[in-house]
């Protein structure tokens, strides 16, 4: 931190550059996650003006106001104001269990593509699943076991080894067929990943 004339702790060149970019940052992933301002005042509290203001770099941003839409997101804080690497590449997956299945992320958060890894149920332990449909493609990769691939009244069974894509225009949905567990690679946009794994 600089000083300023009037006493004031000012931020140094590279925190000032960071914060500037943080409006635009926002805006990217407000518009990847296809919300209006409207939608995100609704989730977080923060009003539309404020949000506005943030955007366009005319508010300053402070933890209280990022952490609840680095939450909305579903970004780490960190890439909300666009830190620096730490060097690590790692990925450290957290599971997420949705209707008896399991997935991984291999991707970090805000990924322009988000892959996971599914574990999907035994067939005799499989949940109804209801075909969904949104924008993009979708692409699965088959690591072990089997799975059936619903698009609209067709049906296909993949087994270890195969592989699909598909528009996901189409109603579509993914069950396992085996006698145990199936799992499989797959590759989400932003809506796709909203629409399987988020939404309830």
């Amino acid at each position: 931190m600089q000083n300023s004339p009037n006493g004031t702790d000012q931020p140094d060149g590279r925190v000032a550059d960071m914060l500037e970019a943080v409006g635009p940052r926002l805006r990217d992933l407000r518009q990847r996650r296809e919300m209006k301002l409207s939608d995100v005042a609704t989730a977080t509290g923060i009003s539309v003006s404020t949000l506005s203001r943030l955007e366009s770099g005319h508010r300053r941003p402070t933890l209280d106001l990022l952490i609840p839409l680095a939450q909305v997101y579903r970004v780490a804080l960190d890439d909300v104001v666009g830190a620096p690497p730490t060097g690590d590449p790692r990925i450290h997956p957290k599971p997420i269990r949705k209707h008896g299945r399991v997935y991984l992320p291999l991707t970090r958060s805000g990924a322009p593509v988000q892959a996971f890894k599914v574990i999907l149920p035994p067939r005799r332990h499989a949940q109804p699943s209801k075909q969904a449909t949104h924008g993009g493609y979708e692409w699965l990769y088959v690591l072990s076991g089997s799975v059936d691939l619903a698009l609209g009244t067709q049906v296909t069974t993949l087994v270890e080894g195969d592989a699909a894509e598909f528009d996901t225009r189409q109603p579509h949905c993914i069950t396992g067929s085996s006698d145990t567990a199936s799992e499989v690679l797959t590759l989400f946009s932003p809506q796709g990943e909203q629409i399987h794994i988020r939404d309830s």
